[in-house]
């Protein structure tokens, strides 16, 4: 496939016609690769350890970022050795997970994100584990290195189906106690939930010395409020609906959306917690490369 043919795979209307799980993470993670010299972020480059050029297909682990960013081409060459980082992706599966304007939910985005971080994670030989929450941890699957974890997470994330309740600070609290070992903490989530007591869990990761980085995700219409007519909104986790015009309410709904999201990235920020806000709408070469980024300043 050409570079253009490839970059569609960034695309979230395109992944979600994929066939599985397995195909989504490999193809928006060789989108992203194929891609990176198109990108915002032209001459990033990352420190792994040259030769021949790089082929769709050919191990990504193989990788020298380091070639890249002098030569604008892609080698590859050996790892010179397996790193100790340890990678948990926090991936939220509440109620108002599944909400979407479009073909595209909450959920099923920040599964597919999921799946490529964990498929780019492990072709790097970190260790990479999963944490599927809404009012408590449903599911932890510790984090290994080994190339068999991919189908592993994989199915997990292929199955997954938002529930109806919330408790984000809980689940955080749960599994700050749960890791004794000091990693990165991946957040998938919307958020949706008593701002303060979530930053008490964000905190609490990094009390226990974690790397946090948050995707937090929402979906279009939730930040802009463009709706028209007469519209019933109904509470995904309480079912509680209402009547109304939208544009009674688009104005207070849009500075009250503002003071959320302002509150999340200077709280963040004050913590030293990574922050990115993204929607449904957005490629996923985006939290890629904040990723990548963020393992860049960890080492390791």
């Amino acid at each position: 496939m050409s570079t253009k043919q490839y970059r569609k795979f960034l695309r979230p209307e395109v992944v979600s016609k994929l066939a599985n799980m397995t195909l989504r993470a490999r193809l928006v993670v060789e989108g992203f690769i194929v891609g990176l010299h198109r990108s915002p972020y032209h001459g990033f480059s990352v420190e792994f350890a040259e030769h021949r050029q790089y082929m769709p297909g050919d191990e990504i682990k193989h990788l020298d970022w380091k070639v890249y960013g002098k030569t604008d081409r892609f080698y590859v060459k050996q790892f010179e050795e397996e790193t100790n980082l340890k990678s948990y992706i926090l991936l939220d599966a509440s109620g108002s997970m599944g909400y979407a304007s479009n073909a595209i939910s909450k959920l099923n985005y920040a599964s597919y994100l999921a799946a490529a971080l964990t498929y780019l994670m492990l072709k790097q030989q970190d260790s990479v584990g999963l944490v599927i929450f809404d009012q408590k941890i449903r599911k932890y699957i510790p984090p290994r290195s080994i190339s068999t974890y991919l189908t592993l997470i994989l199915k997990e994330l292929d199955k997954v189906k938002s529930s109806h309740l919330t408790n984000v600070s809980t689940a955080f609290h749960q599994l700050a106690e749960r890791i004794k070992r000091r990693g990165l903490i991946i957040v998938l989530s919307d958020l949706f939930d008593e701002p303060e007591r979530v930053l008490n869990g964000l905190k609490h990761f990094r009390h226990k010395k974690h790397e946090v980085i948050v995707f937090h995700i929402l979906d279009p219409k939730e930040r802009h409020f463009d709706f028209g007519g007469e519209v019933i909104f109904k509470d995904l986790e309480t079912g509680e609906q209402i009547l109304t015009q939208p544009w009674h309410i688009r104005q207070d709904y849009r500075q009250q959306m503002q003071d959320f999201l302002s509150f999340y990235r200077r709280q963040c920020l004050e913590n030293r917690i990574d922050y990115v806000l993204m929607d449904t709408s957005e490629p996923f070469d985006k939290a890629l490369f904040e990723y990548l980024i963020k393992r860049k300043k960890i080492g390791g």
